[in-house]
């Protein structure tokens, strides 16, 4: 069984950083391209970034480039978003997924960020 679980979201003021975990399990984590996603307040799915399963390539949307950092540990089957100079449009629920995942499966982890 598929198992992502998504942690270390939170409230951060505008400009702070938050660090995004995803533990994978239930397949082989290094045969898979990842992505991470979010859902804002009243929005649907938006992609925020890429990565190869070999951690050769990575692509962020255009509102997060500059600011968002993807990596991946193949070693321990994790996922990660590093976050910075968070802004209050960054506000939503971010899911991992295996970049052909259709839905989310995971419970997502919220972030907030407001003064």
């Amino acid at each position: 069984e598929v198992q992502l679980v998504e942690s270390g979201g939170g409230l951060v003021q505008p400009g702070g950083s938050l660090r995004l975990s995803c533990a994978a399990s239930g397949f082989t984590f290094t045969d898979y391209d990842m992505k991470w996603v979010r859902r804002a307040p009243g929005k649907g799915l938006e992609r925020v970034s890429f990565i190869t399963a070999s951690d050769s390539f990575t692509t962020y949307a255009p509102s997060v480039k500059g600011r968002f950092t993807i990596s991946r540990d193949n070693a321990r089957n994790m996922l990660y978003l590093q976050m910075y100079n968070l802004k209050p449009e960054d506000t939503g629920v971010y899911y991992c997924g295996r970049v052909n995942d259709v839905a989310p499966s995971g419970q997502g982890t919220q972030v907030t960020v407001s003064s």
